[in-house]
């Protein structure tokens, strides 16, 4: 069986080059494969390979300064569902391409799993103010499945996130609103920058989608949750839709 995991931290990285050069040196030992991208941001890594080669990669990158409460999230498959490994130096971890939606410093507020379930099944957050689910993915994601009701914005790209939601902005003032994504990072920094921006109802789903199956499986989800790798989807199990054999 093979472990995969999807992690990412943001913390300040003096020497991205190097740090990059350290992961893919002991990542390339444990004949790990996937994606690793590193930036003086931070780190945003999705690998798969044996359960005792997963966990000792992460213990390398939980050893560097700032990455010690690196958080991960895990499932399986049967295959690696990646044909190699790719260590980029990046100048961020996710392009977002505007100041301010780093969270170094800080972060937005997050709602947890549970307690986002139990807003959807109240149909309202603990104030009772009405609820508004924000999916921060592109078009081709959606398309593999959302929470019922979400808005989603006809994107292409995480960078036009903020032109496509403008629109939308006065009709939501008085909702709480979610913003979730895949693994948490995409709504981490639209959070904190829309935020700024004068979104003050706006909270970000922790640990995004997969963190959301992990906890509390697919109440209020339809469909699967599109990831970047072979196995193109995952259900409310961490089950994935399919994998075609990733090769040498």
């Amino acid at each position: 069986m093979i472990l995969n995991v999807a992690a990412y931290h943001f913390a300040p990285v003096a020497d991205p080059d190097a740090l990059a050069d350290r992961i893919r040196a002991r990542a390339e030992a444990l004949d790990l494969r996937g994606t690793v991208l590193v930036a003086p941001e931070g780190v945003n890594l999705f690998l798969a390979g044996t359960d005792e080669a997963v966990r000792s990669v992460l213990d390398t990158v939980r050893s560097e300064a700032g990455f010690e409460a690196l958080q991960a999230k895990f499932s399986h498959c049967d295959e690696v569902p990646f044909a190699r490994l790719k260590v980029k130096r990046k100048n961020e971890i996710i392009a977002f391409r505007r100041d301010g939606a780093v969270p170094l410093d800080e972060r937005a507020p997050a709602v947890s799993p549970p307690d986002l379930a139990r807003w959807i099944e109240q149909g309202h957050d603990d104030a009772g103010r009405r609820l508004v689910l924000l999916d921060t993915r592109n078009r081709e994601e959606v398309g593999h499945g959302t929470f019922a009701g979400a808005l989603t914005l006809p994107i292409d790209n995480f960078v036009d996130l903020p032109e496509a939601l403008a629109p939308h902005r006065e009709s939501l003032a008085d909702a709480t609103v979610v913003s979730f994504c895949t693994g948490g990072i995409r709504c981490e920094k639209a959070a904190l920058w829309l935020r700024a921006d004068g979104m003050d109802n706006l909270l970000q789903l922790d640990g995004g989608i997969l963190g959301y199956f992990e906890q509390v499986g697919g109440l209020g989800y339809e469909g699967r949750c599109f990831v970047f790798d072979e196995r193109v989807a995952l259900d409310p199990g961490l089950k994935p839709v399919a994998v075609s054999h990733a090769g040498g």
